[in-house]
């Protein structure tokens, strides 16, 4: 049955599908082949998660060559978690980005810009779904590369300034995965990621092992964006066309976590990363510096996109502050953040996008009125807001109320306050986009817009409609990933 290859479909369709749009050469069926992709991988991806929720682990030998000598593809419930959430923003983002990619990207470049989508989804699937450790370097780069050539592509010139930030930055962090990979292979003689668990233990004190946790903490924090190793981030999402700034805001930086999830709780264990090493407490302490230092930033700011921006760097230290707690709470609260704050950052900046079509750059001050103007965008960029602040009914709720617990259950209480209060940093940034927006007059520039098509408000609204549903309903996302907690931590307490 082809259901038992979906593992090796989700990597290798897109991956074929990406050379065929350069050589179709033709806008319009690069778009329709990059749209019936993904749409395609977010029925696989959904099929693998169900059934790994009532099979167990799915493992998957490529070539028949039986691990660990074979490269495997290996399916739990995080990583199914990590290939839904990656496949269905891929859908919704590339059924958004036609108009979008029009008004943003020069139109000889089109289909180039589709093969590169491609591939960056290829890269971030792989990246989820394998099981060898080679290889999430080998995907790793090819998500990077296309990302490079998708910011670069859009029209204003510093697209090619942050672009060029990002390669370096992102080249940093892969030299310093693959050397902590390679650290791995030398003591222990395997790379595939179960094997490792297995042989670890008999030498994890020994410095090369250390090390390589070192090498791959922080080599996968570049590539995350953990403060203060986040300087590519800002420019790369304010100049980025707008469909890849919602596509990467949702799906890099939250694959880029899972990875940092799966050598720490998979790969190394839990009573190494949590409980002999120092990781908690500088965890701990970079992320609560990422929340207040970065919200505090993103107040100052009057580009639109550059504010949530920095907002995603703030919301990364809540995903890394669950980790931090080393509770079973803590670490549902990072993988429900993980998963909710990509469809509320991803909506947002779909939105911005739709104000974007009428404005060359969407700022405080070219926002003022535009809610009386585009009505249906700017209420959707209100809930989003509502989304990130943490209000009741929304998904950010849940994902804060997980954390909050999960401090509470360590006795920092301390912490749950400051969670709390950062929350309220938010409100003052969310406020300002909701000043300009209805309280004040419009401008020239809002009173020529019109709002933005179906074809770009269908996707953004569905996505503003599952950060509602996931606040009202926490049955598959809080539940899987408290199995996916547990799991991770294995009885570690």
């Amino acid at each position: 049955m082809i259901a038992q290859h979906f593992p090796a479909l989700q990597v290798v369709v897109p991956l074929m599908a990406a050379p065929l749009c350069v050589l179709l050469r033709n806008a319009r069926l690069a778009w329709a082949m990059a749209l019936a992709v993904s749409w395609a991988m977010v029925f696989v991806a959904g099929s693998l998660l169900a059934r790994v929720l009532q099979e167990g682990v799915i493992s998957y030998a490529l070539g028949s060559w039986e691990p660990p000598w074979g490269i495997e593809y290996r399916i739990d419930p995080l990583n199914a978690f990590v290939l839904v959430l990656v496949s269905l923003v891929g859908a919704l983002v590339i059924s958004y980005s036609r108009e979008s990619v029009d008004h943003e990207v020069r139109r000889e470049q089109h289909y180039l810009f589709y093969a590169a989508y491609l591939l960056c989804l290829a890269g971030l699937l792989g990246i989820a779904i394998t099981g060898d450790a080679f290889n999430v370097f080998v995907f790793l780069e090819i998500s990077s590369l296309s990302t490079y050539v998708l910011i670069a592509l859009g029209r204003d010139r510093r697209a090619l300034t942050a672009s060029y930030q990002y390669l370096i930055m992102g080249t940093i962090g892969a030299t310093f995965i693959v050397i902590g990979v390679g650290l791995l292979y030398l003591m222990t003689g395997t790379l595939n990621m179960h094997d490792l668990s297995q042989r670890l233990p008999a030498v994890e004190h020994t410095r090369p092992v250390l090390a390589a946790l070192a090498f791959l903490t922080v080599g996968i924090s570049l590539k995350l964006a953990l403060f203060p190793l986040h300087l590519w981030l800002p420019n790369a999402y304010a100049f980025a066309p707008s469909m890849v700034t919602a596509f990467l805001a949702a799906t890099a930086t939250k694959v880029a976590v899972y990875l940092l999830l799966r050598f720490f709780f998979t790969v190394f264990g839990a009573p190494l990363v949590l409980g002999e090493m120092p990781l908690p407490e500088i965890l701990l302490a970079l992320s609560l510096a990422a929340m207040f230092a970065m919200s505090i930033v993103a107040i100052f700011q009057d580009d639109v996109k550059r504010m949530l921006a920095y907002s995603s760097v703030a919301q990364i230290g809540y995903i890394t502050l669950g980790v931090s707690t080393g509770t079973a709470a803590g670490l549902t609260g990072t993988v429900v953040h993980l998963f909710n704050h990509g469809i509320t950052k991803g909506a947002l900046f779909l939105l911005l996008g739709c104000m974007a079509m009428g404005m060359k750059r969407v700022t405080l001050q070219h926002m003022r009125g535009i809610g009386r103007i585009m009505p249906v965008t700017t209420f959707g960029v209100v809930i989003g807001g509502l989304g990130l602040i943490g209000v009741p009914l929304t998904a950010g709720f849940v994902s804060k109320w997980y954390l909050v617990l999960g401090a509470l259950e360590r006795g920092w209480w301390w912490v749950a306050v400051l969670i709390l209060a950062s929350s309220l940093l938010a409100v003052v940034y969310v406020w300002r986009i909701v000043e300009a927006a209805y309280f004040k007059p419009p401008g020239e520039q809002v009173a020529r817009l019109r709002e933005a098509p179906l074809s770009m408000l269908v996707p953004a609204w569905a996505m503003i409609a599952a950060t509602v549903y996931f606040g009202v309903d926490t049955r598959f996302t809080a539940g899987v990933a408290a199995r996916v907690a547990e799991l991770l931590l294995g009885g570690f307490r």
